[in-house]
């Protein structure tokens, strides 16, 4: 199985507010309903077979719902279960959780819902429909939450624009056996709350490793064992990302696209993330790269020989990392693809 990725936000504040907000009696109830949740949760993800995993997925949800109707459940985060994905929004307005179940490497589905707090304690939950096997285009429209594009989400980014608020998610998809996608999709309300997917947020180049220009959202789509960062970085206010190639000189076939050795970048201008060619021209960045990998290009694109070795024996470190006797394949992949977890902000 492949890996899921987790990334749990869990800020000082919201723990400080939960402590005075949720009484104690639905406290001990969510504390208890979390060791079912955790068993669930790890079943549909290292389960061997299939079934087992959409099983203990049907399980979880159920469970989970239940749990949720606590009073001011909002403010409990459920840290033990480490195989969803739970952010708060960075305002605290809304808190969305999303997984990933997998019938085979071809196949998978990913499961979300966004909860909101409110002012008695009571439950306000959105569930999110993953739409993505029934739907060519995906960069065609603004979905609602009956037809999301499905992904795991790590990132949440909140700008404004005509004193309106945008909600940047970033998530993955592992999307089928030979690709791997990664998201940029931007997340508003509607006049009556309800949540809106998409928009004439993102533009990028006309380069044909990406959306086509005016798309709804942005995907860097590429080989499945590749390694491609895409993450937010708050103190340059950009979204940096790996720039791709093709292995085999195919550009179009999302496949065979691998780390260029170089990046590229958006801004928030003007009420959309703006393409930037080159984040280390001095536009978005300094000199000091310290979060960043060493480019293997020379000002003039030309590879780095010795930064390359460098960093192909770095590679060959992490992947003779030590397996131990039982370690399941989403374990492996976990340690194979370490460099490219969400769960630093860096990825």
């Amino acid at each position: 199985m492949k890996p899921i990725f987790v990334f749990i936000f869990y800020f000082s504040a919201v723990t400080s507010f939960a402590q005075k907000q949720i009484p104690e009696h639905s406290l001990q109830q969510m504390k208890i309903a979390e060791l079912q949740l955790k068993k669930d949760a790890d079943s549909m993800i290292y389960a061997d077979d299939w079934f087992v995993r959409f099983k203990a997925d049907s399980s979880f949800i159920k469970n989970f719902v239940q749990a949720l109707k606590q009073p001011y459940s909002f403010w409990y985060n459920f840290d033990s279960v480490q195989t969803i994905s739970k952010l708060y929004a960075p305002d605290s307005s809304f808190k969305i959780f999303t997984w990933e179940v997998m019938k085979d490497y071809t196949y998978y589905r990913q499961r979300g819902a966004i909860q909101f707090p409110t002012q008695d304690g009571s439950l306000k939950l959105i569930p999110l429909f993953d739409f993505s096997d029934f739907t060519k285009k995906p960069y065609d429209s603004i979905r609602n939450s009956q037809h999301w594009v499905g992904a795991i989400y790590y990132k949440i980014i909140l700008k404004t624009y005509n004193n309106k608020k945008y909600y940047t998610l970033l998530g993955l998809d592992n999307n089928d056996a030979r690709s791997t996608k990664k998201w940029i999709e931007v997340l508003s309300f509607d006049n009556e709350g309800k949540p809106q997917f998409g928009g004439k947020f993102v533009y990028p180049s006309n380069d044909a490793t990406k959306p086509p220009q005016g798309a709804t959202r942005f995907c860097l789509e590429f080989k499945k064992d590749a390694s491609v960062r895409m993450n937010y970085d708050a103190r340059y206010d950009a979204i940096i990302f790996d720039h791709l190639t093709s292995e085999s000189d195919e550009i179009k076939i999302k496949h065979t696209l691998v780390p260029y050795g170089d990046y590229e970048g958006f801004k928030w201008i003007n009420g959309t993330w703006t393409y930037i060619k080159n984040p280390f021209s001095g536009t978005v960045f300094d000199n000091k790269q310290t979060d960043f990998p060493s480019l293997l290009l020379d000002e003039n694109g030309n590879r780095i020989e010795k930064k390359l070795d460098d960093a192909s024996k770095k590679n060959k470190q992490k992947l003779q990392t030590p397996i131990k006797q039982g370690d399941n394949p989403s374990r492996i992949d976990d340690k194979k693809n370490q460099y490219n977890k969400g769960e630093n902000s860096n990825s």
